[in-house]
């Protein structure tokens, strides 16, 4: 499998590429990471240094490696954070030229906005532009609850109203819809879900709820979950596979102390997944 990751990165640290890069390539997959930002850390820092990459820059690159004649090699497309308008365009664009050169071709697209606790951290353009422009034209998103509900102007609560959620985002055009961060009324106290549904049903998988706020770990399950699911077929699997590997990963960078995540030091759980947590059909 090859991935085209267009995404942000950092020298400290693991967020977009950064994060998303070494779990998929420990796991077999080979990936053309395209940068959007060459920080030299992440944001959650309030201080950072280094280029925003111009849009033009980047697709300067991509249309370097459509010169190699490799994009009808490429499996799927992959992006996240988006900085600017400009750079939705590219991507956009990019998901064009790959399909025109490999008709299977995925765009995999985590929705990058917000979370309940912190509201919408992007610029104010961005949400309409991935609601308007980027989501229409993906195969696959990763939205948050907080996400899905901006997205399709709905309030996902309990697991019905996010199922419905999930169906008018399906609408847009995407047909797998991966939700992070479902926090039902009625789940038990300290556990969190994720909820995954395409064509063939829905399945929700639920874990404890780690005491850590951890950036880039929403670029490793969007990274994960795009390469299961396009390996196997089946969404339930990918569920099962990726957050097994992500709440591991997790737990292993609650334990260091360190505020960064623990990437290199879990690559075990990358390659063979524990599956410790049951998937249950909701539909």
């Amino acid at each position: 499998m090859k991935i085209l990751s267009i995404q942000s990165a950092v020298a400290y640290g693991h967020v977009g590429n950064s994060a998303a890069v070494f779990p998929l390539q420990r796991i077999g997959v080979e990936v053309l990471p395209v940068y959007t930002v060459n920080f030299s850390n992440h944001t959650g820092y309030g201080a950072w240094r280094g280029p925003l990459i111009a849009p033009d820059d980047v697709r300067a690159v991509i249309t370097g490696i459509e010169e190699r004649g490799v994009l009808g090699q490429i499996d799927a497309v992959l992006s996240g954070y988006q900085g600017s308008e400009g750079i939705g365009d590219v991507i956009v664009d990019a998901v064009a030229r790959v399909k025109a050169a490999n008709p299977n071709a995925v765009y995999a697209c985590d929705p990058v906005m917000g979370n309940a606790k912190s509201g919408c951290f992007v610029a104010p353009a961005i949400p309409d532009l991935l609601r308007d422009r980027v989501v229409p034209v993906a195969d696959i998103i990763t939205p948050n609850q907080f996400e899905l509900g901006y997205l399709t102007g709905t309030e996902p609560a309990d697991l019905e109203s996010t199922l419905a959620s999930v169906d008018a985002a399906r609408a847009m055009g995407p047909r797998t819809v991966l939700v992070t961060s479902v926090e039902r009324p009625d789940r038990p106290d300290d556990t969190i879900e994720m909820l995954a549904v395409d064509d063939a049903g829905a399945w929700i998988v639920q874990t404890p709820l780690l005491p850590l706020k951890a950036n880039g770990s929403g670029d490793v399950t969007a990274a994960l979950f795009t390469a299961h699911y396009g390996a196997s077929g089946s969404a339930a699997s990918a569920l099962s596979k990726t957050v097994s590997s992500v709440y591991d990963l997790l737990d292993r960078t609650l334990q260091s102390g360190d505020r960064e995540l623990q990437l290199v030091e879990s690559q075990e759980f990358y390659a063979n997944p524990r599956e410790q947590f049951a998937v249950t059909q909701v539909r």
